[in-house]
């Protein structure tokens, strides 16, 4: 039974949507790690560098989704749940200073900080619900703690040798990903109940909106400062241009009635908010790569364009569009196929684009994705000009 002194605690759904100053704080701090896996990405640009590099994003993300979830179901203007945030800046500032290191010794200090994130926090919610006798909440925090207790087993030996144990590490990763597909099942607890994945309110919505739109900036922000420490000529400052414009498409493709979609799938069921962590996972991956990817082209936009190069140009943006078109479906089921037969804009030359300047490959895949927003088209979901469609009424 939930008694009067347990709704300090767990979010009212009746109460403010809105994200608290400490919330955006903390999403300021998770984009300053994607900015660096950027950088570390387009100095080893390899299909293995790539695989660990993906796996780290996936901690960081995770991190911060599970975070997110945690200030959706319970009230951020709480102390407790303030401790948790400021726990989670926290990790993640160890996190991110330990991505360059992890190759070279210091494995300890990124397990250590996301070990230590998930299990306090758990800790800390258990405690406090226990306290304030809610057992519905409580079983939840429960979940979570059984699950993040038992990956962590795999991310500490992963990293008590001299390098770090990528296998064990990818089972660590794994079992929280699949744990939270599957809702948490734990022994004579069962499952996190449907019904707590349907209270989905604005307040999600917007979190995701937010840090999607704060981690579109490394796009921009990791080129300028490799531009910075160089010299601005025109084929850089060109290379700046095209990027930006990269990055108001990508925008332009996510922002336009995600908060709806995320409103829309609480209030229609519990499968799209559950896979919403995943296809935005994907998009991340997309901005990471692309960020990397003008890195590079900013250092040499001009001669022939390697082939991992080409990958990654191409990659990137196809990544994002991906993860976006399956939000929509997980939503909707509804194929936005205009999107996707833009995206082989940049296939369709690819057995020529290896003897072309990087930037040209970047432009190319740049009027891909400004293809489906510009050009009319029908039963579309944003209008020519880069303008938003109203919402139905």
């Amino acid at each position: 039974m939930t008694t009067e002194g347990n709704a300090t605690l767990v979010r009212r759904l009746d109460g403010s949507t809105r994200a608290t100053l400490l919330e955006l704080l903390f999403d300021v701090v998770f984009v300053a790690a994607l900015a660096l896996t950027s950088k570390l990405f387009s100095e080893e640009v390899s299909w293995a560098g790539g695989a660990k590099l993906l796996l780290m994003l996936t901690a960081v993300w995770w991190t911060w989704s599970v975070t997110a979830t945690t200030t959706e179901f319970y009230d951020p203007q709480q102390r407790p749940i303030q401790a948790i945030l400021m726990l989670a800046m926290v990790g993640s500032v160890a996190m991110a200073a330990s991505l360059p290191m992890v190759t070279i010794g210091h494995q300890l200090l990124f397990v250590a900080s996301y070990v230590g994130t998930h299990v306090i926090r758990c800790i800390i919610l258990v405690t406090a619900l226990h306290r304030q006798r809610h057992q519905t909440a409580r079983e939840r925090a429960t979940r979570f703690l059984f699950w993040f207790t038992v990956s962590s087993v795999f991310w500490i030996t992963g990293a008590l040798s001299e390098t770090p144990n990528w296998a064990l590490w990818g089972i660590a990763i794994t079992i929280d990903l699949v744990a939270g597909a599957a809702r948490y099942p734990t022994p004579r607890l069962g499952k996190v109940p449907l019904t707590q994945y349907g209270r989905t309110t604005e307040h999600l919505g917007e979190r995701y909106q937010q840090f999607i739109i704060l981690a579109l900036g490394d796009i921009i922000l990791v080129p300028t400062l490799q531009v910075s420490r160089g010299h601005l000529d025109q084929l850089r400052l060109a290379s700046l241009l095209c990027a930006f414009a990269v990055m108001l498409l990508l925008w332009q493709i996510y922002v336009f009635r995600a908060g709806e979609l995320l409103v829309a799938a609480g209030s229609k069921g519990s499968r799209a908010t559950r896979l919403a962590p995943f296809t935005h996972l994907v998009m991340l991956a997309g901005v990471v790569c692309t960020a990397a990817t003008f890195d590079l082209i900013v250092s040499r936009p001009t001669g022939t364009t390697p082939v991992p190069w080409l990958v990654l140009i191409i990659t990137g943006p196809t990544l994002f569009v991906v993860g976006r078109v399956l939000f929509t479906m997980a939503v909707s089921w509804v194929m936005p196929w205009r999107r996707v037969a833009w995206q082989l804009l940049p296939l369709l030359v690819l057995p020529w684009a290896g003897g072309w300047p990087p930037l040209l490959v970047a432009s190319i895949v740049a009027l891909g994705l400004a293809g489906h927003i510009l050009i009319p088209g029908a039963a579309r979901e944003t209008t020519p000009g880069l303008r938003m469609r109203k919402p139905d009424a």
